[in-house]
């Protein structure tokens, strides 16, 4: 027995088992109220003659054509009953005359069978027979889809819900049979591969048929696996390539010399380079899953499997994970199948800053990347920025006005999503289009909305945790306070004690000998604390009135110049108002930052005028700069200190003293490019303008 011999047998085998128990299932277990029960299991029990009749014959043997003729009647007896089931073989009557028509082609395949085997007595008469009897299962297999189309689609939608996995069965096996017949008749004879397969296709056929006379069969849904349904279209995808270059090869078997062979390994060559190019393709995939999810699935996303994946990747937290702002940009991007995404949070004003982001370190982000109008639609509407749609000039929320044409020009920008935590913007992220482009339709919003909560929740409360962290690190501090004022109480009561025995004792050398060791010991104690404590404190203490800002700013750039390379580039005289001795030690801490920041020989820029409203000085230096994050989350923050034994306060209270005089602290950074440092304190003349309104209005008042 060959190979094809031997596949026959077993495929034919396991169609007549799987088609024999359908019918014992069928007789015990289906439902009692159908009227074409028993012809269901007539049916398949032919059937399971016919496959048992293959698998112990040639296929062309005359009892194998006999079962078959009994099976494919049967058949077109269970198309007609199935009318029943809808009360339709008693008004439609053409389906009757159709029915018997079908019976009386198939029944002219005894004749056939007849001829072939006793009268075929030449080559042309018997591919005569051959032929014909191909056409006419050809023809019947036509008739059958035609009646089950009309079926389903003129049945009751409660008829329907019964009908389906018997009508899906039938059309599945009168499919089959109507293309193996084709080909049979082109090829004027059966092919070995495709008998051997159908018997493997009577045994899948078989189970949905049966599981259609369920009782329960009304309620069942075929819900395929995603994974699985993308894992068989790629295999089927896979199969039909090698099958197109396995039928080109032969086609180019029946070339003959070197050509031939020369044409075959060019064919191998490119064919496998085109596997390895085209079918790992990411772009291939994601249509793929697209074209999959748009035809085979009733929702775009398998919500089980993206809530799965969307906490695995917010909970993966260690040394060697990204952070949570990375993280949380790819969740919400795995989601669309985005490549890349940016997160902007919210700072202390309400204003949108950059904070990370995934897979798209070349953006471009100016200082003011959204305007408070468009944070408030955000913040008030929840509303989920499509790009295509500001694109083309359409609005929901009167947005378009606040849109950020600089997201506008990003041809990659898509999708802009409101992270919002109790009605308050904790941030935003924006998506880049995916590989295989589409619209952004309703499920997206619903999901994306969900998932944003979900992730203003987690930034919300990685923020609580940092300021809980930071009120422990305060706490910390004062207390070790503490113990530097006890140490200035002791010294006070040294004092004291002193003083008070000074005025018995002060005659006395000896006395005075004692007490300047005592001064002394007191004296360097207070320097050592002084010197380890600096000037901290003090900014809030001092009267506030004008000053030469542009004095203290050459005062502070003449005393590091001794050290480093500091220039003043531009020295105005600006009289503002505040507190001398706080501006002068913030503009020392900034000043010392940026020696810090740069090269031994790249000079530090100072520069000092008036603006109209206020005095400015900017500290520009040329070192490695900040990063947006570090902007952000670390520079000014207290007791985090990039300098290897910084306290970490510095920049924090520059900023402090600053605000406290009324003034303003901002820094612009680029990393590798370097830093700018901007004060601007108010002129003496403006606070004097303002001064009279709000001087007149408290004496009103009072």
């Amino acid at each position: 027995m060959d190979w094809a011999g031997s596949l026959c047998y077993i495929f034919y085998s396991i169609g007549a088992v799987v088609s024999g128990l359908a019918a014992l299932w069928i007789a015990r277990s289906g439902a009692e109220d159908r009227s074409d029960r028993w012809a269901g299991v007539v049916a398949l029990a032919l059937t399971a003659n016919w496959c048992f009749a293959a698998a112990s014959f040639r296929y062309n043997h005359a009892i194998v054509g006999l079962t078959e003729i009994a099976a494919n009647l049967a058949w077109i007896f269970v198309l007609f009953r199935l009318f029943a089931n809808d009360g339709r073989d008693e008004t439609l009557r053409l389906v009757r005359p159709v029915a018997a028509s079908l019976a009386f082609v198939e029944v002219l395949q005894f004749v056939l069978l007849l001829v072939g085997h006793r009268y075929a007595v030449t080559q042309e008469l018997a591919e005569l027979t051959f032929e014909t009897a191909a056409l006419f299962r050809g023809l019947v297999a036509v008739g059958a889809l035609v009646l089950l189309h009309n079926l389903y689609a003129g049945a009751s939608q409660p008829s329907r819900r019964m009908l389906r996995w018997n009508a899906a069965a039938m059309a599945g096996m009168w499919a089959f049979t109507l293309n193996f017949y084709t080909v049979a008749y082109l090829a004027s004879r059966f092919p070995q591969e495709l008998v051997a397969l159908r018997g493997l296709a009577i045994a899948f056929i078989a189970v949905p048929f049966a599981l259609g006379f369920n009782r329960k069969a009304s309620g069942l849904t075929f819900s395929p696996s995603r994974a699985a349904t993308f894992q068989m279209l790629s295999l089927a995808i896979i199969g039909a390539y090698l099958l197109v270059m396995f039928g080109l090869a032969s086609w180019l078997d029946m070339l003959t010399g070197n050509a031939a062979r020369l044409t075959q390994v060019g064919l191998v060559i490119a064919a496998g380079a085109l596997a390895l190019i085209w079918l790992p393709s990411k772009h291939l995939r994601g249509w793929l899953k697209v074209t999959a999810i748009k035809h085979l699935f009733k929702h775009r996303y398998d919500y089980r499997n993206e809530w799965i994946r969307f906490t695995r990747t917010i909970g993966r937290a260690g040394l060697d994970e990204a952070s949570l702002s990375e993280r949380a940009v790819k969740a919400l991007a795995d989601i669309t199948d985005s490549p890349s995404g940016f997160l902007f949070l919210a700072n202390d004003e309400g204003n949108l800053e950059p904070a990370g982001h995934w897979r798209w370190p070349g953006l471009e982000v100016p200082n003011n990347p959204f305007a408070s109008e468009m944070a408030t639609i955000f913040e008030r509407d929840g509303l989920i920025l499509d790009f295509d749609e500001a694109r083309a000039g359409i609005e929901h929320q009167g947005e378009l006005a606040f849109v950020p044409q600089w997201l506008v020009e990003q041809p990659k920008a898509w999708a802009a999503v409101p992270l919002l935590h109790y009605d308050r913007l904790v941030g935003v992220i924006v998506l880049t289009r995916p590989l295989v482009e589409r619209k952004l339709d309703w499920e997206d919003f619903d999901l994306l909305g969900i998932v944003g909560q979900q992730l203003a929740s987690y930034l919300a409360e990685q923020a609580g945790q940092e300021a809980l962290s930071e009120a422990a690190r305060f706490d910390e501090f004062n207390r070790r306070m503490a113990f530097v004022m006890h140490d200035i109480k002791n010294l006070s009561s040294q004092m004291s004690l002193l003083l008070r025995n000074a005025e018995k004792h002060a005659d006395k050398p000896e006395f005075r000998k004692d007490m300047l060791v005592t001064l002394r010991n007191s004296a360097d104690k207070l320097n050592t604390m002084l010197a380890r404590l600096g000037r901290y404190g003090k900014g809030g203490q001092e009267e506030v009135r004008a000053f030469d800002m542009g004095a203290i700013v050459k005062t502070v750039s003449d005393r590091f110049a001794r050290n480093h390379k500091v220039m003043l580039v531009r020295g105005e005289a600006v009289q503002v108002t505040g507190q001398p001795d706080a501006f002068e030690q913030a503009l020392a801490h900034i000043v010392q930052n940026a020696i810090d920041a740069t090269d031994t020989d790249n000079p530090v820029m100072l520069e000092v005028y008036s603006d109209g409203l206020a005095g400015v000085v900017q500290i520009i230096d040329s070192g490695q700069g900040m990063s947006p994050a570090f902007l952000r989350s670390s520079l000014f923050k207290p007791f985090v200190s990039s300098k290897e034994g910084g306290f970490g306060i510095g920049a924090f209270e520059a900023r402090e003293m600053v605000r406290a005089m009324g003034g303003r602290l901002e820094v612009e950074s680029r990393e590798g490019l370097g830093t700018r440092f901007t004060i601007s304190l108010p002129l003496k003349s403006a606070n004097e303008i303002l001064a009279g309104p709000r001087a007149a209005k408290q004496a009103e008042s009072a």
